[in-house]
C-alpha cells in the first residue's frame, strides 16, 4: 500500500536550484479514525492539532521552512504566494520563495506539482473533472508564463482512475465540449460496466503536452485512490482525509 513517495528534481538549465517533492498517502501521520493517519485537510472533521502536525511533518520531508496550502474550490484561480498559510478560493499556487513548501490536496482529484525552467519557480494545482473543464492546468501554466517561466517537470499524485470513476453522460459531455479534442479523448473512457468514465490524470497529462512537457518529464507518483486502501478516496469512503503533492525549491 502506498504511503509516501518523495524525490528531487534537478533543473535542466544551469543556475537553478533543485526542488524536493513528496506525494503522500494516508499513512505516516498522527490522525486517527476515518482520517488515519496522514490527513492534511483542515476542512474535514479531523483534530486541528493532528492536521497541523501532519502538515509540519510533510513540510519537513521536503525540507521546507513552512507550508502554504490552498482551500480548493474546483475552479481555475491561481495565487502567487511567498509565505506559509492557507490560501482560500484558489486551485493553484505558484512561488519562487526558496524553502517554502506548497501543497495541493485531493482524495480522488489530481494533485499536481510543477517545476519551472528558471530553476526557481514551483507550482501546484488541484484538478478534478471540473478543473479539466475550467482548465486549471492552463491557468497555472499561464501564470508561470507571465513570470517568464516554462514548465520543466511535473509530478502527479494519487487520483482515481477512469475505470473507477463512472459519471453521468451529461458530465462526460461537458468535458468533451469544454476540453481540447486530444485532452477529451484521453480523459473520457468507458468503465467496465459500460458507463462513461473520466480519467482526470490522463487528461492532465494530455494538457501538459500542449505546453511542451514531454511524457519523460511527467512523473506519476501513485496509483488509484479508489483501489488502494493506503490512499484516501472520497468516492470510496465519503468521510475521509486528503493526501497531497508537496513541493519546495531548495534554498538559498
Amino acid at each position: 500500500m502506498f504511503s509516501l513517495s518523495a524525490g528531487t528534481l534537478s533543473p535542466i538549465h544551469p543556475g537553478g536550484r533543485p526542488s524536493r517533492w513528496a506525494a503522500t498517502g494516508r499513512w505516516g501521520g498522527v490522525s486517527d479514525g476515518a482520517f488515519s493517519t496522514l490527513n492534511l485537510a483542515d476542512y474535514v472533521p479531523d483534530r486541528s492539532d493532528a492536521v497541523a502536525a501532519n502538515r509540519a511533518a510533510v513540510a519537513d520531508w521536503v525540507a521546507g521552512s513552512g507550508l502554504a496550502v490552498m482551500s480548493a474550490v474546483h475552479g481555475a484561480a491561481v495565487a502567487v504566494v511567498d509565505r506559509p498559510g492557507v490560501v482560500p478560493g484558489v486551485d493553484a499556487l505558484v512561488t519562487s520563495t526558496p524553502g517554502l513548501a506548497i501543497a495541493a490536496l485531493g482524495a480522488d482529484c489530481v494533485p499536481l506539482a510543477l517545476t519551472g525552467s528558471d530553476g526557481h519557480t514551483v507550482a501546484v494545482a488541484h484538478c478534478g473533472w471540473r478543473g479539466l473543464v475550467a482548465d486549471v492546468v492552463g491557468a497555472v501554466v499561464g501564470v508561470m508564463a507571465q513570470r517568464g517561466v516554462r514548465v520543466e517537470h511535473a509530478v502527479l499524485g494519487a487520483s482515481i482512475c477512469g475505470r473507477c470513476y463512472p459519471v453521468p453522460q451529461a458530465r462526460a459531455d461537458e468535458v468533451a465540449q469544454a476540453c481540447a479534442g486530444d485532452v477529451a479523448a484521453e480523459a473520457l473512457v468507458t468503465c467496465p460496466d459500460g458507463q462513461p468514465g473520466i480519467d482526470v490524470g490522463r487528461g492532465v497529462r494530455a494538457r501538459l503536452a500542449h505546453f511542451g512537457v514531454p511524457a519523460a518529464r511527467v512523473l506519476v507518483a501513485a496509483g488509484c485512490t479508489a483501489e488502494d486502501r493506503g490512499l484516501f478516496s472520497y468516492r470510496r469512503d465519503s468521510v475521509t482525509g486528503r493526501q497531497a503533492v508537496v513541493i519546495a525549491r531548495m534554498g538559498p
